[in-house]
């Protein structure tokens, strides 16, 4: 089974970052409220970046990686068109 790390734009401009094995089912989730927490209240969210295919525990690494990056570090992933390949921001401060 491949998993994917996906970032969310929420209504208030925030980013949510989270893993799953299938990004459409659970960004319908998501707009549905019953998604996360820190999602609930800020419907809707949009899709802006998925990994490519990882194991799980990739997912979980790069997953708790990214949640560590600041939001302009993480809108120059979004940026990057959802390259797997490290900028040069992510480089320096992940």
């Amino acid at each position: 089974m491949s998993w994917r790390v996906y970032l969310l734009r929420c209504s208030d401009g925030s980013l949510y970052c989270g893993t799953t094995t299938d990004v459409e089912r659970r960004l319908s989730e998501h707009n549905l409220g019953v998604g996360s927490r820190y999602t609930r209240t800020r419907l809707p969210v949009s899709l802006v970046w998925s990994s490519g295919e990882l194991t799980k525990s990739e997912a979980f690494r790069k997953e708790y990686r990214i949640k560590r990056l600041s939001k302009v570090v993480k809108e120059e992933l979004i940026g990057a068109g959802g390259n797997e390949t490290k900028s040069p921001s992510e480089a320096r401060h992940g």
